[in-house]
């Protein structure tokens, strides 16, 4: 079974009197271990094809699946508990809770997660990662007290607390510096390699569009190339 499977999807959104037509009939295939970068000058729909993938958007037509169950079909309650275990998200903006420390903002996924898994394994799981992510001298920090590139490696561990089957990066390394962006790729792709989990990553950087398994060249709302994406890893 295909792990992402979209199909003929639009999108639009009000402009003025009109619509902007973001997404024109998109059809994707990503397979379950895929490591994918969607590459395409901005505006050519990158995010909002994410964003519909991990079921924060739904389209105004055609269908988006996630290892088979389409998001349409789904209850907000369902879909609630399919974004918490089985997704992680990565954004370029980081999107970490101002007032938590970096260790509660990783255990914040798996405290309100579906699984009622006791606090103390949750918080014993968010320390190895972050631990592994060489934040553990940051446990108690705050974001504001973080460097980018130490934000973008507590936002990685967050999403990959609840050890999702499928991570979405939204520009990972958008705003770190050369090197910081090259760690955080190194560490996609080591957590890809782990946990053999699909990765799909939205990027306009040249050094992720060439680790990527497979490119997918969006441009003006339409996928430009074939759609069967597949790891090549293996």
């Amino acid at each position: 079974m295909s792990e992402v499977e979209v199909r003929q999807v639009e999108k639009r959104y009000p402009q003025g009197q009109g619509w902007l037509h973001v997404l024109k009939g998109v059809s994707l295939t990503v397979e379950a271990g895929a490591f994918v970068a969607v590459v395409g000058p901005s505006g050519a729909g990158k995010s909002t094809l994410l964003h519909l993938i991990g079921g924060l958007d739904l389209p105004h037509a055609g269908c988006v699946r996630i290892e088979g169950r389409a998001w349409g079909d789904l209850t907000p309650r369902q879909q609630a508990r399919l974004r918490n275990e089985a997704i992680g998200f990565v954004f370029q903006s980081y999107h970490l809770l101002p007032e938590l420390t970096v260790l509660e903002n990783t255990m914040l996924p798996g405290l309100i997660g579906w699984r009622r898994e006791p606090a103390a394994a949750i918080r014993t799981r968010a320390r190895a990662v972050l631990e592994q992510l060489g934040l553990s001298r940051r446990l108690t920090h705050r974001p504001s007290e973080l460097s980018g590139g130490e934000q973008q490696r507590a936002a990685i561990a967050r999403a990959l607390i609840n050890r999702p089957r499928l991570l979405l990066c939204d520009e990972p390394t958008g705003n770190l510096d050369t090197a910081s962006g090259a760690g955080v790729l190194e560490l996609l792709r080591s957590w890809h390699r782990q946990l053999g989990a699909t990765l799909l990553i939205v990027t306009h950087e040249a050094a992720i569009a060439q680790a990527a398994d497979r490119v997918v060249h969006m441009q003006d709302g339409r996928v430009m190339e074939p759609s069967v994406v597949g790891s090549l890893s293996g």
